[in-house]
């Protein structure tokens, strides 16, 4: 099955499930559905960059500094950001990544989707998904923040990103 025939649930203004549809129809008619954000840390706390391969359905060739993806049809938030986490990585065995926040991310033009945000710790060697990920490495956040301007980010994961930053200096 491609990604684009995956089924997701849709869902209103509040969260609450209102149908299922096939995630390519989902993104063409701008359906509002389930996204998680996995923000992943090496044993020295550098945050996971990668660039998306030009082949992704959504924002395809952009940098991200989390792994994650949508939330499958009848799938928890939990499970959606541990499946994606070790897909994303390559790892198996992971900690369950640790839920923080969830917000709605809405670009004003047809893309929106609740938004779960999560943290982990990765001490396992990765071996990312060659069909998702053209370029990784884990880097200090100083780095990330001084790339910010350079490198064309996903802009849900740099909204995610700024709302983390937010919720953790509001301790």
């Amino acid at each position: 099955m491609s990604a684009a025939d995956e089924i997701l649930d849709i869902v209103d203004e509040h969260d609450q499930v209102v149908g299922r549809s096939r995630r390519g129809e989902a993104y063409a008619k701008g359906l509002r559905h389930r996204c998680v954000f996995i923000e992943a840390r090496d044993s020295e706390g550098r945050l996971f960059v990668h660039r998306r391969t030009p082949t992704k359905l959504v924002f395809p060739s952009r940098y991200d500094m989390f792994v994650g993806g949508v939330v499958g049809a009848g799938e928890s938030y939990d499970d959606a950001a541990l499946r994606e986490a070790e897909e994303e990585l390559g790892v198996s065995g992971l900690p369950r990544p640790t839920h923080l926040f969830k917000f709605l991310y809405d670009d004003g033009a047809g893309q929106t989707w609740w938004s779960a945000v999560y943290e982990v710790r990765c001490e396992l060697p990765v071996r990312p998904q060659p069909e998702e990920v053209d370029w990784h490495d884990f880097l200090p956040e100083a780095e990330v923040e001084r790339r910010l301007a350079d490198w064309t980010w996903v802009p849900d994961g740099l909204a995610a990103y700024e709302r983390l930053k937010a919720h953790r200096a509001a301790g």
